[in-house]
């Protein structure tokens, strides 16, 4: 928990450009557009019981819950802001482990689902336009924390307006993958050359088979060489490789993305706080270029 306040306080210093802002928590009508009302009603009542506590590895509290809803929020208040100015972010979020019907791996909504549904919802409720009433709002997700994005591939599995792209360790959590649209399985130890190679073969295919009007992009910190969850090999300077790949792909093809910080475990904490932190540096750089060339009337 750590690593959300050390990385908002080098924000403020090191990116006063970087405008930061206090997200509405989702209301449970929001939660219930990508959660089963049931889950929805037991979270916020506290009547999950033992055994789904311990599946999503810590027990029930007020602040449980009004953390989970206000990450959540933060990602559809960074994906309305990003169709509007071309990148936004969320300090927190990528809790893509959980499923519609319960939580799991330290999530227990999924982000990333709950604001895709409601930036839908939105869309095809605006006034004729860009993403009139007649259009589907297409996303695409693409998840590189260093695990596999189960909940939302399960979550979209029959959804053709949402593309899952996750590339993360083979042998790693969760030891149960769900099949995403696309999956990437890289080895234990694998390293810069390796991963960026598999990332530009990934991004092609995704290319290749959908074609989104918004990206939700999960920059997860662990695959990092020395993070302890990991088991992969990146350096800090291939892990900015990856991001540049990644906003260099989004920015060439005029889509706007919004992206959340997903998972960081590494000791010292330090290192995932500067991983967050290039990460949002290289986000500013392409954000310049987003002013220039994205026009959101369109």
């Amino acid at each position: 928990m750590e690593k959300y306040e050390l990385l908002r306080l080098r924000l403020a210093n090191e990116l006063p450009s970087c405008e930061l802002n206090l997200a509405p928590p989702v209301t449970s009508g929001q939660l219930a557009l990508a959660h089963d009302v049931e889950y929805v009603n037991a979270v916020f009542d506290g009547k999950l019981s033992q055994a789904q506590q311990r599946e999503i590895g810590f027990p029930w509290s007020h602040g449980m819950v009004d953390r989970a809803r206000g990450s959540s929020g933060a990602t559809l208040m960074a994906c309305r802001t990003a169709l509007k100015e071309g990148i936004s972010a969320n300090i927190a979020g990528g809790t893509h482990h959980a499923y519609k019907d319960r939580g799991g791996g330290f999530c227990v909504f999924n982000d990333s689902a709950v604001a895709i549904r409601s930036v839908q919802l939105e869309a095809q409720r605006s006034a004729p336009g860009k993403f009139g009433s007649a259009k589907v709002l297409k996303v695409g997700v693409i998840d590189l924390d260093v695990h596999q994005g189960n909940g939302t591939a399960k979550i979209f599995a029959s959804d053709s307006s949402v593309f899952t792209l996750s590339v993360h360790g083979a042998k790693n959590y969760p030891f149960r993958k769900e099949l995403s649209d696309l999956d990437i399985e890289l080895p234990d130890e694998c390293t810069d050359d390796q991963y960026l190679n598999a990332l530009e073969d990934a991004l092609q295919t995704f290319d290749a088979h959908f074609c989104p009007d918004l990206i939700i992009y999960l920059a997860g910190a662990d695959p990092y060489t020395g993070d302890r969850l990991g088991r992969l090999a990146l350096s800090m300077e291939g892990l900015q490789s990856r991001d540049k790949q990644v906003f260099e792909w989004a920015w060439q093809r005029g889509i706007p993305i919004a992206f959340s910080m997903a998972g960081g475990y590494s000791v010292p904490i330090d290192d995932t706080v500067q991983i967050n932190i290039n990460t949002f540096k290289i986000a500013a750089e392409y954000f310049s270029k987003y002013e220039f060339h994205f026009d959101s009337s369109a």
